[in-house]
């Protein structure tokens, strides 16, 4: 099975940090955030054997440093764009590479989980989508105050507790997926899934309840290096 990965973002969020080196190429204890998915993927238990990594921006450094992937034992291309195309307009330019289903993956999180469970999962559904979705859930910093149609309060609810599943950016998908992609401009993967369910197709959910963090802001990203470095203090 093929796995896409998608890295080709600018990761502006990350400035200063991204200015010369591209977000997945980010440091995380003695390897780069990258190089962690691309272990998890080839992992055996998940029958991924070739890699498609979706690049832009600071490409040269990605594909200088894995190269054809044969130093970590798995096949790897590249697809390659000229801007940024937001995330399923990056899915887009590996079509040419599609031809069965596969592994979609955000290049900015690190992932625990069981992919070969979540593909399990979505073979036996016959599903057209499968999307990876954890339990989450925050504080609000403000209180929410209701009132009915007069104006009238009724009542104060002080900072509430707020949860639900949210997207973690690992998808199973069928090739047909990639056709409901535009190819004009950037385009969000909630457009295209959205475009899915309007066409009354089935977008499975397989929940999570941990093995995911998200790089995607400079303090998330110092907290997960900590921890990483902290780790190779333990080998």
């Amino acid at each position: 099975m093929k796995a896409i990965i998608l890295a080709g973002g600018l990761g502006t969020r990350l400035q200063p940090y991204t200015f010369f080196i591209p977000k997945p190429m980010l440091p995380l204890g003695n390897k780069p955030l990258l190089e962690h998915i691309i272990e998890w993927l080839r992992n055996d238990d998940n029958n991924i054997d070739h890699i498609i990594i979706c690049v832009s921006y600071l490409h040269r450094t990605i594909e200088d440093y894995f190269e054809d992937g044969s130093r970590l034992g798995i096949k790897i291309e590249y697809a390659r764009s000229d801007r940024p195309l937001a995330t399923a307009g990056q899915l887009l330019t590996a079509k040419k590479f599609i031809d069965d289903t596969f592994v979609c993956v955000y290049g900015d999180s690190i992932y625990e989980f069981s992919l070969r469970e979540m593909i399990k999962e979505h073979n036996r559904l016959d599903a057209f989508i499968s999307m990876a979705l954890l339990s989450y859930k925050t504080r609000l910093k403000y209180g929410f105050i209701d009132i009915n149609g007069n104006n009238r309060v009724t009542t104060w609810n002080e900072k509430p507790e707020i949860k639900g599943l949210i997207n973690i950016g690992c998808y199973v998908m069928e090739p047909e997926f990639i056709d409901l992609i535009p190819s004009s401009n950037a385009y969000g993967m909630d457009d295209a899934v959205r475009k899915a369910l309007d066409m009354k197709k089935l977008v499975n959910g397989f929940k999570i309840e941990s093995g995911f963090i998200d790089i995607g802001d400079k303090k998330s990203y110092l907290q997960t290096y900590k921890k990483y470095v902290e780790r190779l203090g333990k080998i």
